[in-house]
């Protein structure tokens, strides 16, 4: 009877580098390197205080190319979950690159996502996928998840664009009242 469930759960999905730290130009693995965007903590308590899940979706290539490890991967995002109380409800990361291997789970494959939507029991309609590339955004919009892209970046697969995390946590706290 587990199947027949109805999905419950909302969640928001969100891209790691560009949206919860800052986007170097380069592999960010160092946690010395490791630094959060405007306002990040403030804003995953925002939408945590909303209901919300808080999952991680982000490509890892750097692994596959051999430039650093997951342990390294595990290192950052202990450092988020310190700075941001722990409020992150799980991370999914693919560390395949395709010119070193394939997998559905790279990003703008969906894999990820439908493992966290099934483990979860996540409604993907009542969800969002932040990210800061369209990458990010296309699988999102496969599964029926709302999209939203940052940075002042454009996309045809974006639902709304915002400034930051921030900023969209904010908005989504204006909707909810």
């Amino acid at each position: 009877m587990d199947h027949l469930k109805a999905k419950t759960s909302k969640c928001i999905f969100l891209d790691r580098d560009g949206v919860l730290n800052i986007e170097r130009g380069a592999y960010t693995y160092q946690p010395s390197d490791f630094e959060l965007e405007y306002k990040v903590p403030e804003a995953l308590q925002n939408l945590k205080t909303l209901g919300y899940l808080l999952i991680i979706i982000t490509n890892q290539a750097g692994i596959a190319k051999g430039l650093y490890t997951k342990k390294e991967v595990l290192a950052c995002h202990e450092k988020l979950q310190k700075a941001c109380g722990n409020l992150i409800d799980a991370l999914y990361f693919s560390p395949y690159h395709p010119d070193f291997s394939t997998s559905l789970s790279r990003k703008p494959d969906s894999l990820m996502f439908e493992k966290a939507l099934n483990k979860f029991n996540i409604e993907p309609t009542n969800s969002y996928m932040i990210g800061d590339k369209e990458r990010d955004l296309i699988p999102a919009k496969k599964l029926s998840i709302n999209t939203i892209i940052v940075n002042n970046a454009t996309s045809q697969w974006a639902d709304r664009s915002c400034k930051n995390l921030f900023e969209f946590s904010l908005i989504l706290t204006q909707l909810a009242k």
